[in-house]
């Protein structure tokens, strides 16, 4: 069997890649980043390492929307509590809401990473379970009360695994100066003026606004202002 030489578009990203991080070691960072980005935005390829470097470049330049948005697209493919302090500290030293995280959103991020691989395996052990007790209920076997809750609690687990397991939807409020009104229109109520780098819960939107939880309470900024979180 003849092995197929790779695609020429790979071995040009791998060069591009190859070339960013040799221009990324001598500290040459905003030539570096420019290649990282555009590997990113026409390839749509990243690895951790090489997000982590994009964050290390924007904190350098002191733009934390970036980094922070870098770091959480990081977070997102490899979760960890080392990543959640870094950003922790990093919200702290330049007074920047929403980075605030609990053990359950850890808990919850992941499993989001292994969500399809996890779910496969939860309806596998259903499935396989739910036929067996069939099976011999029919037969006459009769079953404890221990076991009836065990697998009634583990299929409802199953069904808010489904359904209900979500971090929701975020943003970083992407430049300074920006307007929390109170509803999606230019005259509606002024709530708050906000500087880049907070992060906000997205809750819904409307035409050009997205709604938002801002300090607790529902509020509307518009979209160009919010980097969306993926």
């Amino acid at each position: 069997m003849a092995v197929l030489p790779e695609p020429s578009y790979a071995q040009a990203d791998n060069l591009t890649l190859a070339k960013a991080d040799s221009l990324f070691l001598t500290q040459y960072y905003s030539e570096a980043f420019e290649l990282y980005e555009q590997i990113l935005e026409e390839e749509q390829y990243y690895s951790p390492q090489m997000l982590l470097k994009m964050a290390y470049i924007k904190e350098g330049l002191h733009d934390y929307t970036d980094a922070m948005y870098y770091l959480h697209m990081f977070y997102t493919k490899e979760p960890s509590r080392s990543t959640l302090k870094k950003m922790e500290e990093l919200a702290q030293v330049h007074r920047l809401q929403g980075y605030e995280y609990s053990d359950l959103q850890f808990f919850k991020t992941q499993f989001s990473k292994y969500y399809m691989r996890l779910l496969e395996a939860m309806l596998l052990i259903a499935v396989v379970t739910v036929t067996v007790v069939l099976i011999l209920l029919r037969r006459g076997r009769r079953f404890d009360k221990p076991f009836k809750i065990g697998l009634t609690v583990y299929l409802l687990f199953i069904l808010y695994y489904v359904n209900f397991l979500s971090l929701g939807e975020a943003g970083i409020i992407r430049n300074d100066h920006v307007a929390i009104m109170s509803a999606p229109s230019a005259g509606a109520n002024w709530m708050a003026t906000a500087s880049q780098g907070h992060k906000v819960p997205i809750t819904g939107e409307q035409d050009i606004w997205y709604e938002i939880k801002w300090k607790g309470e529902k509020a509307y900024i518009r979209k160009s202002n919010l980097l969306e979180l993926p």
